[in-house]
């Protein structure tokens, strides 16, 4: 008989780069993530080139999460993501939109 996989949720938190703002990002980050069933959330930097994001949720879908980030929706130009883990605090009911 094989052991139940224990499923251990983390955190994500991603620096996104390139041409990521005003270009519909934060929303189709949002969908993604909540298709995911990851819980946390996004929001454009001041600096009109950086999308930031905190997500949580089981290391699979974070996976995920970090592929499609890499490579965004269509009219964004991703030039540099970088991605950092930790544990999940899990203070998040769901994924929003920070400073919409």
């Amino acid at each position: 008989m094989a052991a139940d996989r224990i499923v251990t949720a983390e955190r994500l938190s991603a620096t996104v780069v390139g041409r990521v703002q005003g270009v519909g990002f934060r929303w189709w980050a949002r969908e993604v993530a909540e298709r995911l069933g990851l819980t946390g959330w996004v929001m454009n930097a001041d600096d009109e080139r950086t999308v930031e994001l905190v997500a949580e949720g089981p290391v699979p879908a974070l996976d995920e999460l970090e592929r499609l980030l890499r490579i965004g929706p269509s009219g964004a130009a991703v030039e540099a993501v970088d991605f950092r883990r930790s544990p999940a605090g899990g203070r998040f009911d769901g994924f929003g939109i920070v400073r919409a």
